[in-house]
């Protein structure tokens, strides 16, 4: 009797080890697929986008023919923005000591935008100069509303469209899609001020020499200038590559009467 229950024991316990392996052997089944899914998902996610975190392009700033200074665009580590997981651009443009003297320029802008790519979360701006400024643009998506602050004092919130962005942000979500020759993309765009559906028209694709080297560009004009009611709006155009990176390799902004033109001389990866 006493063998009997011993010998059940022994065939539980070897029953649970049983089950215990193929406890171990079902997870692995289970789960390690759906480990490497999520992860081929996420690296395809991050491939599939035409730009990425660590992106870095310098551009070469000039005034006509005139060397006018430097611009760095760059997708800079990602943040937390009011709880929301969000991609971080920015933008340093500074014009050299020559300019200085007639249009002095050192701005920052950075944008924050939701890792969906929907919407900007948060948009800020410091610059020095003849019009300095320190603005926070505040989005508060409950409300629909943007909220312009400049050194403290804010005005009154602005109504946005769904899916609006900031200027800065503008420039990374054209990337996003398809610029095929002879159409116009709308993008709804704030700058807390007011809210415009800002049309990005492909105008034509060509070949064009920038700092000695040739691409084959796709040219994308936007008219940005009814965004500033104070006068500083800009008429903006951007040669993209015309592969599935769309790396902008020049780009112009027209600031009242002045035209910057910035080329690219370095991309970092």
């Amino acid at each position: 009797m006493i063998f009997r229950e011993k010998s059940i024991k022994r065939s539980f316990a070897h029953i649970h080890c049983m089950l215990g392996r193929n406890r171990l052997i079902f997870i692995y089944v289970m789960i390690i697929p759906l480990v490497i899914f999520f992860f081929e998902v996420h690296a395809n996610a991050r491939g599939n986008l035409p730009f990425h975190e660590g992106e870095k392009i310098t551009f070469q700033a000039r005034w006509g023919l005139i060397p006018a200074g430097e611009s760095i665009l760059e997708v800079l580590p990602s943040k937390i923005v009011k709880g929301v997981p969000a991609y971080h651009f920015s933008m340093i443009t500074e014009t050299n000591r020559y300019i200085d003297l007639i249009y002095k320029v050192r701005e920052r802008q950075d944008s924050y935008v939701d890792t969906n790519l929907t919407h900007t979360l948060l948009y800020t701006k410091q610059s020095e100069g003849k019009h300095p400024r320190n603005v926070v643009v505040n989005i508060d998506w409950e409300r629909k509303t943007a909220s312009y602050n400049n050194f403290g004092e804010e005005m009154n919130p602005v109504s946005i469209l769904p899916g609006t962005f900031d200027p800065l942000s503008l420039i990374y979500v054209i990337r996003l899609h398809a610029l095929a020759e002879g159409t116009v993309i709308t993008i709804p765009v704030t700058d807390g001020k007011t809210c415009i559906p800002a049309k990005a028209e492909i105008s034509r694709r060509e070949s064009i020499i920038v700092s000695g080297k040739q691409y084959d560009a796709v040219l994308v004009e936007s008219d940005l200038e009814v965004l500033d009611k104070d006068g500083d709006g800009s008429n903006l155009k951007i040669w993209f590559t015309a592969d599935d990176r769309k790396v902008p390799i020049r780009m112009q902004f027209k600031r009242h009467v002045i035209e910057f033109t910035f080329d690219i001389v370095a991309k970092e990866e």
